[in-house]
Formats: C-alpha cells, structure tokens, sequence
C-alpha cells in the first residue's frame, strides 16, 4: 500500500512538473512576443517621416491593447480555471470605460 501511494505521488509530482515546464514556455514565448511588439512601437515612431501619422497612432493602440491581453492572460494567469469573475468585471469595466469615452467624444464633437 505504501508503495503505491508513493508511485502515485511520484507521478502527480511528475505531472505538475510537466505542467509548470510548459506554463514557463508559454511565459517566455509571450515576454519575447511583448518585446517584440514594443520594438515595433518604437519602430513606428522612429520611421514617423515615412509612415503615415494617422497610422502610427491607431498602430500603437492596438499594440498596447494586445499586450495588456497578454499580460492580464499570462503574466496575471487569468487563463486559469477559477478566474471567470475577475475577468468578467475587468471586461466589464473596459465596455464601460469605452462607452463613455465615446459618448462624451460625441457630445463634445457633435
């Protein structure tokens, strides 16, 4: 019996070790991805003289809005079970934030 529960927790231990092997990959694979993408930010703007300014501002935007993903669903682990809640309210507050802004653009612009 006492055999057993230790080749059962080898193998859980095994397991866990796999699993946090792979989270730190995917770690590093997205830390690269993020300093990928504010190197093309910077890019963007040292280049300004060729590319179009309507183009860098929204470029960079998006950029930003891809690595606050990434940091919020890797580096924070929200892609783990157990976060629905928080990342509801997170969303929630973005729409929110986003209405608004739009709203007060229009009445200020209309």
């Amino acid at each position: 019996m006492s055999m057993n529960s230790n080749s059962s927790t080898q193998t859980k231990w095994e397991l866990r070790k796999a699993a946090n092997k792979e989270e730190m990959n995917q770690q590093f694979i997205v830390f690269a991805l993020t300093i990928f993408l504010t190197l093309l930010a910077f890019a963007a703007v040292i280049f300004t003289d060729v590319i179009s300014t309507w183009f860098v501002a929204p470029f960079i935007f998006i950029l930003a809005v891809v690595q606050v993903i990434f940091q919020l669903f890797f580096f924070m682990h929200m892609n783990h079970k157990g976060h629905e809640a928080p990342i509801l309210f997170i969303f929630t507050g973005v729409l929110i934030a986003a209405v608004s802004i739009l709203a007060l653009m229009t009445i200020v612009w209309w």
